[in-house]
């Protein structure tokens, strides 16, 4: 009966998961549907447009051919209405000429014949009609203003739709998510000459399998890519999954999108945790700073009395704060001495990653890990529930690993930001050189039930960066450590119930009222 319920179960399961994808099929081919009556409308519409915007040319064009021929016309017809004046103006002075030279013919007197003969001898010598030129000046031909259009169309007949790039193929094998850094790579089907670029389109997803159509998350596009890879930088996995997809574009048009990919990004997120801090802490999702303003309630008296003759940065032995109450299910917060702020996610399994960079000039702070039920007066690496790396600023400068009441200086110097690696299988706990990924320290333990992330702040503030993978160095520093068996410059983790037993004492440094200035 059970291993039939079993097998029922799976099947069960198994239909599930086909009517979900089923789902997401159907909700595909109504959005494709859909587009295409969008995208045919405005194929349409840019079609009109375009043979609008033709016509207008050949308008225009038209326009200023015809103006052109009108021009040459007036041009010669004025050539030619100029010499047709002049001609007939000299045909009546040459026909009145003649009739005055066929009259003097028959003059008989001698002298006024001699006088007549040479006054026409004069005139003939300065007629017009000798001096025009006998030639048109403009012909009557216009075939130079003919206009052959059958290259043109031609053209226009052999008009056809736009060439456009096939989709690409991304090729999952090659695709490479490292580092916070995606690696892209794709190929088309056959050989192009002709495209120009590629635009890559990604969205983050906690969806796995192929992509939705209504996602949360919207499409963002890189453009002009010219090769066919890409490498997305400096990304942070704040989702399990990244959808990808990829289109060819010619000089003309962009092809289809390719079939969509989804590669897997996941990372270790979590925010510091509001509800169980310090209320002398001022916490945000991913930034802590110290207030010691914050949740102050303290009679006026008692005030007055702490804080006479005194002045500059309260210590935060003489820092007393109140306690809101804790939310049903929580645990109490940290107070007193206790400047701590956990994490809100365990850590359970696996091997997990994350960086602080402290403020500028902050005074002292911790980072680590601890079990969840680190008590509300405890201060990290004071107890055998908790681990961490302490720096202080204040008055004598330190760098040092502490668990357990214990603590080994560290002879390096204090980065920039701190890279935080876990493996809870294995059981190591270690602090990194963000920038270079130096090791700094490493604790080795057997962890006994989930531990979350755990800081202190004292007269500063820290910023936290979640959603990054293991870096690929810190990973093989790690593989190459755990062959060679772990280092022996650690501080071990002892059995539980003896451990809190060892108590290795802390110096401490006076304050300005004669208390500790910090654990």
């Amino acid at each position: 009966m059970d291993s039939q319920k079993d097998a029922l179960q799976r099947i069960i399961a198994t239909l599930a998961n086909k009517n979900e994808e089923l789902h997401n099929f159907i909700e595909t081919l109504n959005h494709t549907l859909d587009r295409v009556q969008v995208n045919s409308t405005q194929v349409v519409s840019d079609l009109e447009e375009e043979f609008d915007t033709l016509y207008s040319i050949l308008d225009e064009m038209k326009e200023s051919m015809t103006s052109t021929i009108k021009q040459e016309s007036l041009r010669k017809s004025h050539e030619l209405q100029n010499q047709l004046t002049q001609s007939t103006s000299a045909l009546e002075s040459a026909e009145e000429l003649l009739e005055f030279a066929n009259n003097a013919l028959h003059i008989s007197d001698e002298a006024e014949f001699s006088k007549a003969a040479k006054q026409i001898k004069d005139r003939v010598t300065m007629a017009p009609a000798f001096r025009l030129t006998m030639k048109p000046k403009a012909t009557d031909n216009m075939t130079h203003m003919m206009v052959d259009f059958s290259q043109e169309r031609q053209t226009l007949q052999g008009l056809k739709f736009l060439p456009v790039p096939r989709a690409p193929e991304i090729m999952l094998i090659d695709c490479v998510v490292m580092d916070n850094e995606v690696t892209v790579s794709w190929k088309m089907p056959m050989e192009d000459s002709k495209i120009d670029h590629y635009i890559l389109e990604y969205r983050k997803t906690n969806h796995e399998g192929l992509p939705r159509v209504k996602d949360e998350q919207c499409w963002e596009k890189l453009d002009n890519i010219r090769t066919t890879e890409h490498t997305l930088q400096g990304l942070r996995f704040d989702s399990k999954f990244m959808n990808f997809r990829v289109r060819a574009c010619n000089k003309a048009a962009a092809g289809d999108y390719s079939d969509p990919v989804t590669l897997e990004t996941r990372a270790f997120n979590f925010s510091f945790d509001s509800s169980s801090s310090h209320l002398n802490l001022k916490v945000e999702e991913q930034s802590v700073e110290w207030d010691p303003q914050a949740g102050k309630a303290l009679d006026s008296k008692v005030k007055g009395k702490e804080n006479k003759g005194r002045s500059g940065t309260p210590s935060p032995k003489r820092t007393s704060v109140t306690r809101s109450p804790a939310p049903r299910g929580a645990r109490d917060r940290f107070t007193g001495e206790s400047y701590t702020v956990l994490g809100d996610t365990s850590i359970e399994s696996g091997q997990h990653y994350w960086e602080v960079k402290p403020q500028k000039d902050c005074k002292s702070y911790s980072v680590g890990l601890a079990y969840r039920n680190l008590g509300k007066f405890d201060q990290l690496g004071k107890t055998c529930t908790s681990w961490c790396i302490h720096v202080n600023n204040w008055l004598q400068n330190s760098f040092a690993a502490k668990h357990n009441n214990k603590a080994k200086n560290l002879d390096v110097p204090v980065p920039d930001s701190i890279g935080v690696y876990c493996d809870f299988d294995r059981g190591q706990l270690a602090f990194y050189n963000a920038e270079n990924k130096q090791l700094l320290h490493m604790f080795k333990m057997k962890f006994t039930q989930p531990v979350v992330p755990a800081f202190m702040v004292w007269c500063g503030g820290l910023i936290l960066s979640t959603g990054l993978q293991v870096p690929s160095a810190v990973r093989s520093f790690q593989k190459t450590e755990n062959g060679l068996g772990g280092s022996n410059s650690s501080l071990s983790q002892q059995d539980p119930t003896v451990a809190c037993d060892t108590i290795c004492f802390y110096e401490k440094l006076p304050s300005v009222d004669g208390g500790s200035l910090l654990p």
